[in-house]
């Protein structure tokens, strides 16, 4: 099922990736979910395992510059802001042995035909950093220079996973050094709205991994209720 977009808080966001990863357990019909999303200001999610965060992200949460929130899945803070989020979920037992692989084939085939090349990092494990584009791991892409381009993360239940991956394009220099005092990833380059990005890669999945024998529905989220 592919879900149409939506741009939230944080807290809505993740609760219908919640949702969706559920529906996706308990609905034998669900092979997959795959969204799409941007969010309504400027937030920071935190990974699940990170107990706690900077005193000056307390601050600018105050002074109403960010807001934060947990996400379920693991890794490190992510800001998202002048980026586009993606969430998938999978049930099938054998897309395990994909994970991280299969959906990065999927990113780095799409991107290519955009002209953007990609590839994955190269740090095969670590703890968990501040700044989840501070480090380059095996699961992440970047591009040809080494910067990061891609961050995943995700989240097991009963068999199925929930993946989040931020897609940065356009990261805001001025928050991003305030939050990490650190010089953010270039600007992606690609002279197209977030729409039809979206569309892009919504397609390139589609066209690349959807058994001919499943349905393909898109729904509004609040739609998934029925299934």
């Amino acid at each position: 099922m592919i879900i149409s977009t939506v741009k939230s808080s944080g807290h809505q966001q993740m609760s219908i990736d919640i949702d969706l990863l559920n529906k996706t357990i308990s609905n034998n019909n669900i092979l997959f979910t795959l969204r799409f999303y941007l969010w309504e200001g400027d937030w920071i999610s935190i990974g699940f395992h990170q107990k706690n965060y900077p005193e000056h992200w307390k601050d600018l949460k105050e002074k109403g510059l960010i807001n934060i929130v947990r996400r379920p899945s693991g890794g490190g803070a992510v800001l998202h802001s002048g980026g586009i989020t993606y969430a998938l979920t999978f049930k099938k037992p054998e897309y395990k042995k994909f994970s991280y692989q299969f959906v990065n084939i999927w990113l780095i085939k799409s991107f290519a035909l955009l002209g953007i090349t990609l590839k994955n990092g190269s740090v095969k494990k670590g703890s968990i950093k501040e700044n989840c584009f501070g480090t380059n791991y095996i699961s992440d892409l970047v591009d040809e220079n080494g910067n990061k381009r891609i961050g995943s993360a995700q989240y097991w239940k009963k068999g199925s996973f929930l993946q989040h991956g931020e897609i940065q394009l356009n990261p805001p220099f001025d928050l991003w050094t305030k939050i990490f005092g650190q010089i953010p990833p270039q600007p992606f380059g690609l002279k197209l709205s977030n729409e039809k990005i979206i569309k892009h890669l919504e397609n390139s999945f589609l066209e690349n991994y959807s058994d001919s024998s499943t349905e393909n529905i898109f729904l509004k989220p609040f739609e998934i209720s029925k299934y």
